[in-house]
């Protein structure tokens, strides 16, 4: 998917380039820095001397040399000063300077760190708001798959009330599902496949058109609507957090079965209520159901319209589940 939240060394990524959050010297310091030079090896520091530093918010390039990535994109965050001194618009600069370096040296897959979010004291969920924000307002124009790489646990947080809402909101309904019996949740998963009543005012399709739509693939009722809602195929993919490789497929395939994930993503990115949302998924083979913490999540953020895929997918990282996308 275009980007993707992932636990992991970022000395490790096997991508285009990495990007460091390096210190104005460029010539190494502690956390992720000190790591990736360790990494790279001693000539890293060398190129990084012919530099003469970067500025805050500013990003500059060298190679990779014993790290797997190509390209090392050195850049500079703020320093938290309690959020009244420019550090926002400076750490959305040093997200957007870094990837323009990379498309310009025709990056297609970059590894960020959560930048100014260690030493630099950047409140965690903000930061990682900034960069989610930054790098999904960049994805939506360009073609490119973006990491955004959390080393454990203890380095990603989204905003307290957002999740204390969510767990709650898990709670009600995940509680409740796993104490039903099983005959219930069956029947519960069925009614969530139906089609439900139209709302009132909205306009039905005519009974030809009802009757064609009976047997729909998922790849059929997706495309229309696209048509239906004015977008083209590529503002649809790039909302849904897919890569254009598999619209692709799916277009070209009347058959295709997709993954929960990527149909929840569709139906994200099309905006739709819950009850045209359970239709889609359903003709991909899937029901939403509140024995799963995946699906009450995402139904969360539907109920209350908030379709931005890539804050529902922090969201879905925090509680250990699948992202949304393909």
């Amino acid at each position: 998917m275009p980007l993707s939240i992932v636990r992991n060394d970022i000395t490790t990524m096997k991508v285009d380039a990495i990007v460091n959050a390096a210190n104005e010297s460029l010539l190494g310091g502690g956390g992720v820095d000190g790591a990736i030079h360790r990494a790279a090896g001693p000539d890293l520091l060398k190129e990084c001397r012919t530099l003469g530093g970067c500025k805050t918010g500013e990003a500059k390039l060298t190679r990779g040399y014993r790290l797997p990535a190509k390209f090392v994109i050195h850049t500079v965050g703020p320093i938290w000063h309690g959020g009244g001194h420019g550090e926002r618009e400076k750490l959305v600069s040093a997200y957007r300077t870094s990837l323009a370096l990379a498309l310009e040296q025709g990056c297609e897959t970059v590894a960020f760190p959560l930048i100014s979010a260690g030493a630099y004291g950047y409140p965690k969920d903000q930061a990682l708001k900034v960069a989610v924000d930054t790098i999904g307002d960049f994805l939506l124009a360009h073609d490119m798959t973006v990491y955004l790489v959390i080393f454990d646990r203890a380095a990603y947080t989204i905003g307290g009330k957002l999740f204390a809402d969510i767990a709650a909101y898990i709670d009600d309904r995940y509680a409740d599902a796993h104490t039903d019996s099983r005959e219930t949740r069956r029947r519960q998963v069925a009614m969530a496949s139906m089609p439900m009543a139209a709302p009132v005012g909205a306009v039905l399709p005519s009974l030809d058109e009802a009757l064609g739509r009976m047997d729909e693939s998922f790849s059929q009722m997706l495309l229309r609507k696209i048509d239906e809602r004015g977008m083209t195929d590529a503002q649809c993919y790039k909302k849904a957090n897919i890569d254009r490789k598999l619209f692709s497929k799916i277009r070209s395939d009347v058959h295709y079965r997709p993954s929960k994930p990527t149909a929840a993503a569709f139906a994200v990115a099309l905006e739709l209520s819950l009850e045209e949302a359970r239709e889609l998924l359903g003709r991909a083979g899937f029901a939403f159901s509140h024995a799963s913490k995946f699906d009450i999540i995402v139904e969360y953020f539907i109920a209350r319209q908030n379709y931005n895929i890539f804050e529902i997918n922090e969201a879905l990282f925090a509680f250990d589940q699948s992202l949304l996308g393909g």
